[in-house]
């Protein structure tokens, strides 16, 4: 398995952050077909080529993404279009 780990710091309201992180995630579901699920600060993701967590926390966000095999040659492009968009919450 292929994975994907980022991890940013911000300075949102966990409100705002949460808000923020599910926008983030919904951009995941769209993209991949990825169902998720809040389990108090982190959402958790699972579809037909990955899985993964997103973690909210008072100044940091982290995310792991394990990519299944029909999406291991995309990782770079996965990867790079996760970072903008968390780079996009937490500036």
């Amino acid at each position: 398995m292929s994975v994907i780990r980022i991890s940013r710091s911000h300075s949102l309201d966990y409100d705002h952050a949460k808000a923020s992180a599910e926008q983030v995630v919904v951009d995941l579901a769209e993209r991949f077909g990825v169902k998720y699920h809040w389990e108090e600060e982190t959402v958790r993701f699972k579809g037909a080529g990955a899985k993964g967590y997103m973690s909210v926390l008072p100044n940091k966000v982290d995310l792991k993404m394990e990519l299944g095999f029909m999406l291991r040659p995309f990782r770079s492009k996965i990867e790079n279009a996760i970072s903008r968009n968390l780079d996009e919450f937490c500036s």
